[in-house]
């Protein structure tokens, strides 16, 4: 289990931006535009997890609706449990950092046991809160904080793992629950948003996850980093490859 490191915001992210945060803003309109991620007028749910990816996400959309793109409400929701998938923060940073940003905040609480948790299982029940809680906003869409680097592991773990060339999707519906998954962050590395969250003193270390570092996913991360030895796109490239062939089976604009 990694150590929790407390957040010390020196700004609050928003515009106007560094070269850096310009950056991000722009990759995020990109891809939002690419594949129409913002359809609909209706309230935008946001998986808020408190990791610098999903804090980032945040502030990127909290900068953009309403700047290019229609104006809606947004509701960020939290899964709050034993453990946490990844990074964790304090509920207190989460609710300051919503309430500065005008941004409603939802606590999902979700029971846990050491002792049978698992990935597969765990994700299934928080995406089950998650997007529960948003139909229960009026939400159709959520926004997960999946980068470029998400896209790049997961192909090559279907790949290893189940023999599958199947990545993450920029939209995926959810017909069960009647929302779409949506991932703004897909044209972004996972190294521009630490740089990001550095900056603006929301990184850090927090994983609670007693199975978080031992996992598939931990080792196709280090994989890809002794592969990137070798070839320094390796990541971009299976990143590209994911949304190309992603694009061929569903129909984007």
């Amino acid at each position: 289990m990694l150590v929790y490191t407390a957040p010390m915001l020196t700004q609050l992210p928003k515009p106007p931006w560094t070269k850096l945060g310009a950056s991000l803003e722009s990759a995020c309109r990109k891809a939002l535009y690419d594949f129409s991620l913002l359809e609909g007028d209706g309230p935008l749910a946001i998986a808020l997890s408190g990791g610098k990816d999903s804090l980032t996400l945040l502030y990127l959309l909290h900068a953009i609706i309403g700047r290019g793109f229609p104006l809606r409400p947004i509701v960020a929701l939290n899964v709050s449990g034993a453990f946490s998938c990844g990074a964790s923060i304090s509920q207190g940073f989460l609710q300051k950092t919503c309430q500065e940003l005008n941004v409603p905040l939802k606590v999902l609480n979700v029971e846990q046991n050491v002792d049978t948790i698992e990935c597969y299982s765990c994700s299934r029940q928080r995406r089950k809160a998650l997007f529960e809680a948003a139909r229960a906003e009026g939400a159709e869409l959520i926004a997960f904080g999946h980068h470029q680097d998400d896209l790049s592991e997961t192909l090559l773990l279907n790949l290893y793992h189940k023999g599958e060339f199947a990545g993450l999707l920029p939209k995926t519906p959810m017909q069960k629950y009647g929302v779409t998954i949506i991932r703004p962050l897909i044209y972004i590395s996972e190294q521009k948003i630490w740089e990001f969250a550095k900056l603006y003193g929301f990184a850090r270390i927090t994983c609670q996850c007693p199975h978080g570092q031992n996992s598939k996913r931990r080792t196709v991360k280090d994989l890809l980093g002794e592969i990137e030895q070798s070839f320094p796109n390796v990541r971009s490239n299976l990143a590209q490859a994911s949304l190309l062939h992603g694009s061929q089976k569903a129909s984007f604009p």
